[in-house]
């Protein structure tokens, strides 16, 4: 799949978190859960596949450290700068939001069990965004 380069941008990856995330009056029996560092989330599945091929642009930008072919997986303190090495976001939220949709769609996945994370540079979880 050909990806189009798209500016990391924490405004836009909020809105579409937003954006998939549950209304009120919808039914919430089927679900995507992604768990994320602070809390746990359960999008919303047709809003979430309709905004697939932006939240891949975006995981794109991040550094290469954190892809399966390039690193193989990397700190989530590290998420906040894009791979032009140009910062992002200065709020662990953006990276988590992020991180989550890409769980959402499974291109993103954690490479060690929260109860290892203690372990980990900072006590945060490394990703890896898969292929």
């Amino acid at each position: 799949m050909s990806v189009t380069a798209i500016k990391l941008d924490s405004a836009r990856v909020n809105e579409i978190f937003m954006d998939c995330m549950f209304k009120d009056d919808e039914d919430k029996s089927k679900f995507v859960r992604a768990d994320g560092i602070v809390c746990n989330v359960g999008f919303h599945p047709g809003r979430l596949e309709s905004h697939k091929n932006e939240i891949i642009a975006m995981l794109d930008e991040l550094p290469d450290d954190f892809k399966e072919p390039g690193g193989g997986g990397m700190s989530f303190l590290n998420a906040c700068n894009d791979k032009h090495g140009n910062q992002w976001t200065g709020m662990h939220r953006d990276m988590e939001q992020l991180f989550q949709l890409g769980i959402g769609i499974r291109k993103v996945k954690c490479l060690l069990p929260r109860e290892m994370w203690g372990s980990l540079p900072g006590g945060m979880p490394y990703y890896v965004i898969t292929n």
